[in-house]
């Protein structure tokens, strides 16, 4: 019997999208769930969720809930892991708030910059005390890491913890293909790809078409085609309001198409955000403040389902998340393709050891194999580092407590750079760490009278 603990189940909607893909897939469907949270009531709402799902998918599964993490964790053989540390108040509200009094402002602010430096050294220590417990509890479990910010995690948790399986996943890459297979009108089942990088920053090195008789087709020629026509983008599926022109305008200079949306993008980068420049933002549609904005909708969503008593169907559909394929690949040992994020042990050769890469990778019986994208073009490999110099120094940071680090790595933040002085940025940083208090980990926190 397969035991999968989920831990921050707390997350209603998203701990229902992968309880279902789960339980949709039958050599998994008599699985044992345990979800934990430390949020009693919202560990209740999502326990009744998935006794829902298990229900109205006639699934034999075994539905267990509790507050205690190592109980979740006693001899399980997956651990998901989705818990947001600090919460959308107080510690995102926090990290738009104060920067925008700087003249910083943020679109997602969950995986770079300065708001996401904040969120690694709120979330490592976790994640660390999780796989401490993994480690004594169920030392050959595959961890599934869903926690942003994805790069940082990943980097701190396997320097660490190099004996824990786990593997950081995202939905940037399959998102993106059909994304991509929109805009351009074809199935996306024709789509053949091949992508490497690092989370958030992979690219499309190859975007072809399967046509019937076999061959392929190069789409790169068309994507620039009807870009500059203005054919495409079309409208971006989970925003209308701000089409993926980041993203387009990106690949006619790089001469690649990156992985995550223009709204992510824009703030990785020093050319689209500019408080001097009020037009950029105009033309190519960014959304400040954009991830307050998803939160309050994701809350609405979370209470608008969650109820204890509802005697409504609740609808159960396949996602494109990867948790299940995993899963269900190396119980039944049907090969499964992913893309993941792992240690980089020469798979990026161009990159540093140790960082976190998403290449893809092979899932079968004998559990998760990435595969070598030695093949990125010179520019790309540029571009990715200025990104990873900020993910290391903060792995930096939390590995050795250098409060020195945390400064560092803002100021590597190309985004922040393009914005900020150094002794702005050192005081951004300082009231940001400040503000957070006790979600800070203990090193730098202020020391307290006696």
């Amino acid at each position: 019997m397969t035991t999968i603990a989920f831990i921050g189940a707390g997350s209603t909607v998203f701990m229902k999208t992968l309880v279902g893909d789960i339980l949709l897939r039958p050599d998994l469907a008599g699985a044992t769930i345990r979800l934990m949270d430390i949020d009693a009531r919202r560990l209740a709402e999502s326990e009744a969720v998935a006794r829902r799902i298990a229900a109205n998918l006639g699934a034999p599964a075994r539905i267990e809930a509790t507050t205690d993490r190592r109980r979740a964790l006693d001899g399980a053989d997956y651990v998901i892991v989705a818990f947001q540390i600090g919460g959308y108040r107080p510690c995102t509200v926090t990290d738009f708030e104060i920067p925008s009094r700087h003249g910083l402002r943020q679109t997602i602010g969950d995986t770079l910059g300065v708001a996401g430096i904040m969120r690694g050294l709120r979330t490592v220590p976790h994640l660390w005390a999780l796989a401490e417990d993994m480690r004594a509890l169920c030392p050959d479990a595959l961890m599934l890491n869903h926690v942003n910010p994805m790069a940082i995690n990943t980097w701190a948790l396997t320097a660490r913890f190099p004996d824990i399986r786990q593997v950081g996943l995202c939905h940037s890459v399959q998102g993106t293909a059909a994304e991509l297979a929109r805009d351009l009108g074809i199935a996306p089942t024709r789509l053949r790809y091949r992508v490497g990088g690092i989370n958030h920053m992979a690219f499309f090195l190859r975007l072809e078409e399967r046509l019937p008789d076999g061959s392929h087709r190069d789409l790169y020629p068309t994507l620039r085609e009807g870009y500059l026509a203005g054919r495409i983008p079309l409208p971006n599926a989970h925003n209308p309001r701000c089409p993926n022109r980041v993203r387009y305008e990106a690949m006619l200079h790089l001469g690649c198409f990156v992985t995550e949306s223009s709204e992510h993008f824009a703030e990785y980068v020093p050319w689209f955000l500019k408080s001097h420049r009020p037009d950029l933002i105009e033309r190519f549609g960014i959304p400040l403040d954009e991830y307050p904005r998803r939160c309050e909708e994701q809350i609405a969503d979370w209470q608008a389902q969650a109820g204890h008593h509802s005697d409504t169907p609740l609808e159960v559909k396949a996602s494109h998340e990867y948790a299940a394929d995993i899963i269900e690949a190396e119980v039944t040992g049907r090969p499964a393709a992913i893309y993941g994020n792992v240690a980089n042990r020469g798979l990026i050769p161009q990159l540093p050891d140790g960082a976190a890469v998403e290449v893809p990778c092979l899932v079968d019986a004998n559990g998760l194999q990435p595969t070598v994208v030695d093949d990125l073009p010179p520019q790309l490999i540029a571009l990715i580092r200025t990104n990873l110099n900020v993910q290391e120094l903060t792995a930096q940071a939390l590995l050795t407590e250098s409060r020195e680090h945390v400064y560092h790595a803002a100021m590597m933040d190309p985004r922040t750079a393009a914005e900020l002085d150094l002794g702005q940025i050192r005081a951004l940083v300082d009231e940001l760490i400040a503000a957070h208090g006790d979600w800070m980990p203990g090193w730098l926190r202020p020391a307290r009278a006696a």
